[in-house]
């Protein structure tokens, strides 16, 4: 009897696992196309993850405003069924949609909201890839009342990101007029971590200049540091202060040794050695020790938000 509800618990959980299996999770934070969905939602792996773009949108005068940075991400839901993304811009304005493939009539379905309206129903667009574009019609007419579409194509799609563009179509498709340009550059692990090694680099040269207001700009705003033998350390103001050296101090060197950096999503981790030395009173002394620091993406630009060391 024992024997059995092992088992039965055994496959109870299995079973548990199957169904999120493919959902985002700590291995795969956006997470996994499932081998039994359509393939066509395949259409978006390219885009699956963070991008970091630069969006351009006509003005009511019908010129074109000043590009804004924005993040568009994509992932994958429904237990890799279907497609989420969202977008957060740096003017406050938010969206995003659930993407699904329906095979009976071989069209996509983009469900799209936002924060700027909130709407009983939501508008959907429809459509299809075309070539190496994926192009979505929803019916609008011009502000003439002249029947047509407004169409989003995402084009020029690879691993390394994709452009977008909004526009209202005639019925004949004869005739366009785009209102809205999205730029986007595929955020990769490499890129991010080349980034937080310049961003280290750049902290010991500002230290070697004893420019304490230059490190304090290298946190976050809410940042906390854990220096030896002392309380946590919060804010800007806070953390300069403690990073501004004695006037008969002379920094000598300052290096960095990372040894993991690991990237997740708007954050990463990254621990390793540090070491230096300082000239004081005539004497030089040296230091060294080890880190661990958590980074976190501000607005496109990576700010370490904890910052612990220990000497050694």
């Amino acid at each position: 009897m024992k024997i059995l509800t092992v088992f039965v618990l055994a496959s109870s959980l299995l079973c548990a696992q199957e169904f999120v299996k493919y959902e985002p999770n700590t291995e795969h934070p956006f997470g996994k196309l499932n081998p039994k969905a359509p393939k066509q939602v395949a259409d978006f792996a390219p885009l699956i993850g963070v991008c970091d773009c630069i969006s351009t949108a006509r003005n009511p005068d019908q010129t074109w405003g000043e590009p804004q940075k924005m993040t568009w991400t994509f992932k994958y839901i429904m237990n890799g069924h279907a497609v989420q993304d969202e977008t957060l811009k740096e003017d406050g304005s938010h969206s995003g949609s659930i993407r699904q493939f329906n095979s009976d009539s071989s069209k996509w379905y983009v469900h799209y909201y936002s924060n700027t309206g909130n709407t009983l129903s939501l508008p959907t667009w429809e459509g299809t890839k075309r070539g190496d574009s994926i192009v979505l019609y929803r019916e609008q007419k011009a502000p003439n009342g002249t029947d047509g579409y407004y169409r989003l194509t995402f084009n020029d799609i690879s691993e390394n990101g994709f452009n977008w563009i909004g526009e209202w179509v005639d019925l004949g498709e004869g005739f366009s007029y785009p209102t809205w340009k999205i730029n986007c550059t595929k955020r990769t692990s490499d890129s991010d971590k080349m980034e937080i090694m310049k961003k280290a680099t750049a902290f010991s040269e500002a230290y070697l200049r004893k420019d304490a207001n230059a490190i304090a700009s290298f946190y976050t705003s809410d940042a906390k540091i854990f220096p030896n033998n002392t309380d946590i350390i919060t804010g800007t103001a806070a953390i300069e202060a403690r990073w501004t050296l004695p006037e008969h101090t002379t920094p000598i060197a300052h290096t960095f040794t990372a040894k993991e950096i690991t990237i997740i999503d708007n954050y990463a981790y990254d621990y390793g050695y540090y070491e230096g030395s300082n000239r004081s009173k005539g004497e030089e002394k040296s230091f060294k020790g080890k880190y661990v620091v958590i980074w976190k993406k501000v607005d496109g630009d990576w700010k370490i938000y904890l910052d612990i060391w220990n000497s050694l």
